[in-house]
């Protein structure tokens, strides 16, 4: 790797930095993304998670070698350390694939000491792990989302799918919702989910539920008109031995917002939204007639012209 090409690095990180750091601070938001990928040469996701920055080395074929790749990488994080002011030992690392889909999220990695940190984003506590998973447990692109349904949720009955760690279902039951329920395949996510509920002092076992459950086959049992408002949030793809069936998105997706729409209320908002990046939409086909495309308006100013998911927001008719 050539200086003039840990220059130019070094020139576009200042540059998203000086840009991003402003709007942050605006927002009074400490969880943002700074990078990702934007050069070649350096194919990489950077992001702050308060006084720590995780990285995300995507795999890449290249030409360097184990003593090349280390030296690059150590001087990546120097630049990284010098633009931002975060220590390179306040810093953590994955490797991971790009993949256009969140399945990944389940895959725990073997490390050698937990770093688990509680975070805040507008006014809401979250439990972020940098070390253990592929993926941190919150999804930053998805940060005006949650503020959209917490605008929707008061006195509202909250269904949230393939909840993962339930930062969605936090913003709903602080907003006044009447039920939150949080339905995931995964007991640990569901575990997770529930600490966030501590953490955030929401304490009510009455109106809020936690799910182990396919949502798949989950939803085929739920009885109609019971909620106001759902959020699903699906993997593109899941061949999970604790499901029935097979997951695919493009062709099941159809079938999964029909469903949910059978258990909703007339007039009620469903948030649907998937990282298959060549997904089409079959609105023909929907059994709704107010489908809306909210992608872009979802889409955080750290994400602008780098985000890799849909979003639509579907009115039960």
């Amino acid at each position: 790797m050539t200086p003039e090409k840990f220059q130019m690095f070094e020139n576009r990180l200042l540059k998203n930095y000086k840009h991003r750091i402003k709007q942050a601070k605006r927002l009074s938001l400490t969880c943002w993304r700074l990078y990702d990928h934007d050069l070649p040469e350096f194919p990489i996701c950077v992001e702050f998670y308060e006084d720590y920055i995780y990285i995300a080395e995507y795999n890449r074929r290249h030409a360097l070698t184990e003593e090349e790749h280390t030296i690059w990488f150590d001087t990546t994080k120097e630049i990284i350390s010098n633009t931002t002011g975060v220590r390179v030992d306040h810093m953590y690392v994955k490797l991971r694939k790009r993949m256009s889909h969140r399945e990944g999220q389940y895959e725990k990695e073997e490390v050698t000491e937990s770093k688990i940190i509680t975070v805040q984003e507008n006014g809401h506590k979250f439990l972020v792990n940098l070390t253990d998973y592929l993926d941190t447990g919150l999804f930053l692109d998805h940060r005006v989302t949650r503020q959209m349904v917490a605008s929707e949720a008061k006195d509202k009955d909250f269904l949230n799918l393939f909840s993962y760690t339930s930062s969605f279902s936090v913003y709903a039951a602080a907003a006044g919702a009447k039920t939150v329920t949080s339905v995931d395949l995964s007991k640990t996510y569901l575990a997770w989910s529930e600490d966030n509920f501590v953490i955030n002092k929401l304490k009510n076992p009455a109106a809020y539920h936690f799910v182990h459950a396919d949502v798949k086959q989950y939803l085929k049992t739920l009885t109609p008109n019971s909620y106001d408002l759902v959020v699903m949030d699906p993997p593109t793809f899941s061949n999970s031995k604790r499901m029935k069936d097979i997951l695919d998105i493009q062709r099941d997706h159809v079938e999964l917002i029909n469903d949910v729409l059978k258990a909703m209320r007339t007039g009620g908002i469903l948030y649907f939204s998937t990282n298959f990046t060549q997904f089409k939409i079959d609105t023909d086909n929907i059994n709704s007639d107010n489908i809306k495309d909210i992608t872009k308006a979802t889409t955080p100013f750290d994400f602008e012209g780098r985000l890799k998911r849909w979003c639509y927001k579907i009115v039960c008719r």
